[in-house]
């Protein structure tokens, strides 16, 4: 089904749901048009220019689906009057069947009834069904689904409620080119978006997805030692997290080397390499490459059926 001026429904609107929405009428506003992604931008369409594609793809409106009422009027509070919130099976269904795209933002145990529920299957038939639940595959989503459903997997971050997020994107190879422009496209107004095989996503969920949790822990422990030489704990919190994001922008903006940005600051003799050394003394590289790869088999386990 070409995408036209698309209805989306958010299944499950949770945290990253509200992110997305928030995300995208944010942008609608700033540039009355959802923001082009860097992968796909200079892509033409069906003959038509990337203006006109992006007009095309700006959605029209969202439905947000929640699993009981209380939810849905909590959610209404925060959304307002620019989403319609339904709630339970039969808002599922209704809101499934009225979108053209459906966001399945839903815990990734859940999935596979969420969409087995009656008159859901009828509704997606046609549709784009985009889901961003860890360790559920697509081949899993598609057996969920029908064979005319076209099935996206996304991998966003919670970074994205600022708009700083990184998602990563799978889908088959003979997915057509507008679904995964719209599909990038709405991610890029959160943060930035890339295109990776789907046998990555694991790894990218542990880094990416789990990632800002093992980052607070480094930024919270740098802090500390501040705190310990005697530096207010605002003052020393507010230090380390700007430590952090500067030299990640850095990394970001420059193209260079994370060593060769530590290599530049440290200096003979310094306090910079006498703290590196007791960094090292710790094992902190292994610890940290480990906790992605344990993170990552963790990940790996979520979209099987418990038994």
């Amino acid at each position: 089904m070409p995408l036209n001026r698309p209805t989306i429904c958010v299944l499950g609107c949770g945290t990253m749901g509200i992110a997305i929405i928030r995300g995208t009428l944010d942008s609608i506003a700033g540039s009355d048009s959802v923001q082009s992604s860097p992968k796909i931008s200079s892509a033409t369409v069906a003959g038509s220019s990337v203006s006109e594609q992006d007009d095309l793809l700006r959605p029209a409106g969202f439905i947000a689906c929640v699993s009981h009422e209380d939810s849905a009027s909590k959610l209404r509070k925060v959304l307002g009057s620019q989403v319609r919130v339904l709630h339970g099976s039969a808002g599922n269904v209704q809101g499934v069947s009225e979108a053209d795209v459906i966001l399945l933002c839903t815990k990734p145990q859940v999935a596979k009834a969420v969409l087995s529920a009656p008159g859901i299957q009828e509704a997606l038939t046609g549709k784009l069904l985009i889901s961003i639940c860890a360790g559920v595959t697509i081949d899993q989503l598609q057996s969920w689904t029908t064979p005319s459903t076209t099935v996206i997997r996304a991998m966003p971050n919670t970074p994205c409620k600022i708009r700083e997020g990184m998602t990563v994107i799978s889908c088959r190879p003979n997915t057509d080119i507008q679904s995964l422009d719209f599909t990038s496209k709405i991610f890029s107004t959160l943060g930035r978006c890339r295109i990776l095989d789907e046998k990555h996503l694991d790894a990218v969920t542990a880094l990416a997805g789990s990632g800002p949790a093992f980052a607070c822990v480094m930024l919270e422990a740098l802090a500390d030692g501040g705190v310990m030489m005697g530096l207010p704990r605002d003052v020393a919190t507010e230090l380390a997290a700007q430590v952090l994001q500067g030299a990640a922008r850095m990394v970001l903006t420059t193209g260079e080397h994370p060593a060769a940005i530590k290599d530049s600051v440290t200096t003979p003799g310094g306090c910079t390499i006498a703290g590196l050394l007791t960094m090292e003394d710790g094992k902190i590289r292994s610890t940290l490459a480990r906790t992605i790869q344990e993170a990552t088999t963790v990940a790996s386990t979520l979209g099987r059926d418990k038994k």
